[in-house]
């Protein structure tokens, strides 16, 4: 269950150009210096804003701490689940329910600096970026974060075809575009950027000003790694294969029928030239390669069928609208 902070409209009445989306996790201390921090860095830019906080299951008030933020400001919003979702559904909720014409995502712990938000959107403006991610250069976090990070980094990095220093920034800046043309779930969040560029859109990257923690507990564990690891499997998979799912499953079960049916070859030729016929293990070896070949295909095979059918579905008109 998901509830809001009612939303009132601005005295000008138009939208916002800028819309901060902010995951909350038990940050009630940080929330009011973080807002006024924002307020302060995004009035010099001259533009309208609004700040979305998405309270992620939070047991120490915090929702309420921002239904207060937003009686004396209505550029404040709230989204809350009743539990603990994840970033990544804390941010697929924000992007749906921003106003902005960009999107500006940080965490709620005062660790991003809004003052790097103006410089994030020059640099949008100057170099044509659809998507800005922060690098936290000095960053002020325990060795043993900081080193995890940097093998992500390296690994995402190489395998992905795109160079960034901090795929683990959550400060980063997109274009309305960008959000609309992705989904985020388990914990996509990390890979945001290299989805956006594997979607054609334009990425960069701008050094950050990090500060150390100043409230709370840092929410980060051991288990995200595997988490992540297995969030990079899938995305190299959608990405690369997520459309043609037989090139991927038919070359392994081409492989595999073809070194099975070479060893049956094998022993078939043996018979026909007088030699006994035993039982072998690698005999049996050939006909299970046979048979995970055949499997492999299958699952290619319907792999195309359900892409096939997810097609026909986005070609259908929408007759009914709501909102």
């Amino acid at each position: 269950m998901m509830e809001t902070v009612p939303h009132r409209r601005y005295e000008s009445g138009a939208l916002p150009r800028l819309s901060y989306v902010i995951p909350v996790l038990n940050e009630r201390e940080s929330l009011k210096e973080l807002h006024r921090r924002i307020c302060a860095a995004t009035e010099r830019v001259g533009c309208q804003f609004e700040v979305l906080f998405v309270d992620d299951g939070s047991t120490d008030g915090s929702f309420d701490l921002i239904g207060e933020l937003n009686r004396h400001d209505p550029r404040v919003r709230a989204l809350r689940f009743g539990k603990n979702r994840g970033k990544s559904a804390a941010l697929e909720a924000g992007f749906r329910a921003a106003m902005g014409e960009v999107i500006v995502t940080m965490d709620a712990d005062l660790q991003d600096d809004p003052d790097e938000v103006p410089r994030m959107l020059e640099a949008m403006a100057e170099h044509g970026y659809d998507v800005v991610s922060g690098w936290k250069k000095e960053r002020k976090d325990p060795f043993g974060k900081r080193f995890m990070s940097r093998i992500f980094n390296g690994v995402t990095g190489y395998f992905s075809g795109l160079r960034l220093h901090d795929f683990n920034c959550g400060f980063k800046a997109y274009r309305r575009e960008v959000t609309d043309n992705l989904r985020v779930y388990g914990e996509m969040h990390r890979f945001l950027p290299v989805l956006a560029f594997w979607n054609g859109f334009q990425v960069g990257e701008l050094v950050v000003r990090h500060h150390a923690r100043r409230y709370g507990a840092s929410h980060y564990g051991a288990s995200r790694i595997v988490k992540g690891l297995f969030d990079f499997v899938t995305v190299m998979f959608l990405v690369k294969f997520g459309r043609r799912p037989l090139h991927l499953f038919g070359t392994v079960g081409l492989a595999c029928l073809m070194a099975g049916t070479g060893v049956s070859l094998f022993f078939a030729a043996q018979w026909m030239m007088g030699y006994p016929m035993r039982l072998r293990p690698i005999m049996v070896g050939g006909w299970v390669l046979i048979l995970i070949g055949i499997q492999f295909f299958s699952i290619g095979l319907l792999g195309e069928m359900l892409v096939r059918g997810q097609l026909e579905n986005e070609r259908q008109p929408v007759q009914d609208r709501v909102g």
